[in-house]
């Protein structure tokens, strides 16, 4: 069927506007101040008091600037959040610059690896499409997080401050990206002339070589050790003349990483609730774990992560923050702007519809602090962003349910608020997704 739009069909158009006369008002405040202002609900507000009865302690908010770290940032708050409390040093930070780097690294190396394995498909193959389509990049998932700090441990911030580079990855993201494109170009050639696997091991070691000098140039060189020196609130010295990042993270850190596990609402027709979910191509480190999911209902997202704020641990969650939010403000309420009723239109589609056809994705990170319940349920929640103090109450967002019920897609939960019959789902073999999928 094809259906041309010719004179008749705009006359109707024209006449139907004009039918009503408050469309020319509406038009005019459209056009004027621009559509979420016009569509804007003044009563969101009311329904987002900063009081919660259920709140973790935390302290000064981070900035992740014109960086996408935020899945990164998110992962060392719930890290930074212990310690402060631990040693009563409120507003303490761990470096997230220090992870960043050896993020890059390892998803350098991830990057040879795809290339290797996928050398044999043409380069119109899907896979291969994706892998070159994004070899590196600043996104990630909590599991990224662990491994990294499992493997290198963690510093403070004083101990490998931010640079102008890390603050803005947008010029590394450019230069690395066409750098491990060429090498990937490079690998597929020399794996289909019938190299020996030393010779190409050989060539990854070279190309790292330089993927570890950018790096270096761009975020500093990370400490091998480092002096600890930490004021606590009180006055009292946490000290230590030398000492690594790993011996800082056994020493000073009892959160068991291995204890936490995603738990991801994705309710669509590919996907079952009750399985483990796993995606093809998605990590950062050869050796690390399988980033894998847990496919449960939201009511069960919703119960772990105020059992765990109630257990005085934050909440690592993932979501779709464009949607409905207003960033100056730190509003997330489920009918912020109410653009069906300014233009009398109906674009609602369910969870599923939204993953499945590309209108929601899970793109960024953020925490937990803290939740009001009122007759045994949740009415808003406390979230801990990481876009510095300039933004909402000096950093922290506001979140009406209905933000929840439409827009946050998965919660990094430990494994003690699971069910019997849930831990066993964690025993399963995960479905491969493909590295195309909506949850990606």
């Amino acid at each position: 069927m094809t259906k041309e739009i010719n004179k008749k069909i705009l006359a109707d158009f024209h006449n139907n506007l004009n039918q009503d006369v408050s469309n020319n008002v509406l038009k005019n405040a459209v056009a004027q101040v621009g559509i979420f202002q016009t569509a804007q609900n003044i009563d969101a507000k009311s329904k987002l008091n900063p009081t919660f009865n259920v709140e973790v302690p935390t302290g000064k908010v981070s900035n992740q600037k014109r960086s996408g770290r935020c899945w990164l940032f998110s992962s060392l708050t719930n890290l930074r959040t212990e310690f402060a409390m631990k040693y009563n040093v409120k507003d303490f930070e761990l470096s997230q610059n220090y992870i960043s780097f050896w993020d890059r690294l390892e998803k350098a190396n991830y990057f040879f690896q795809g290339i290797i394995d996928t050398a044999a498909l043409p380069i119109t193959d899907r896979k291969v499409n994706a892998l070159f389509s994004h070899p590196t990049g600043d996104g990630g998932f909590w599991q990224y997080a662990t491994d990294l700090i499992k493997k290198y441990g963690v510093v403070p911030s004083y101990a490998m401050p931010e640079t102008a580079v890390s603050n803005d990855t947008s010029a590394f993201n450019a230069t690395i990206g066409t750098m491990l494109r060429k090498n990937g170009i490079e690998l597929r050639k020399l794996v289909n002339e019938g190299k020996t696997e030393q010779d190409i091991e050989q060539r990854i070691d070279e190309m790292l070589t330089e993927v570890y000098k950018v790096c270096a140039y761009s975020f500093g060189q990370p400490p091998v050790e480092f002096e600890l020196s930490i004021r606590d609130d009180n006055g009292k010295l946490i000290e230590q003349p030398s000492i690594t990042p790993k011996e800082f993270f056994k020493q000073y850190f009892t959160m068991n990483l291995d204890d936490y596990v995603d738990i991801l609402n994705a309710p669509q027709d590919s996907k079952e609730y009750g399985k483990l979910y796993t995606i093809d191509t998605e990590g950062n480190m050869i050796g690390g774990n399988q980033t894998v999911f847990l496919n449960l209902p939201l009511n069960r997202l919703k119960e772990m992560a105020i059992a765990q704020l109630k257990g005085n641990d934050t909440v690592w969650f993932g979501n779709d923050v464009g949607k409905q939010s207003q960033r100056t403000k730190g509003m997330l309420s489920g009918d912020l702007y109410q653009t069906d009723q300014l233009f009398g239109i109906n674009t609602k589609m369910t969870r599923g519809e939204a993953l499945d056809y590309k209108e929601a994705t899970i793109s960024h990170a953020m925490t937990l602090t803290g939740v009001n319940i009122i007759n045994n349920e949740p009415n808003r929640w406390k979230v801990e962003n990481s876009w510095g103090e300039a933004n909402g109450d000096k950093g922290y967002f506001m979140m009406d349910d209905d933000w929840f019920n439409d827009h946050v897609y998965d919660v990094v939960i430990n494994k003690k608020y699971l069910t019997d019959d849930e831990l066993k789902m964690l025993d399963q073999e995960p479905v491969l997704l493909p590295a195309w999928d909506s949850i990606g």
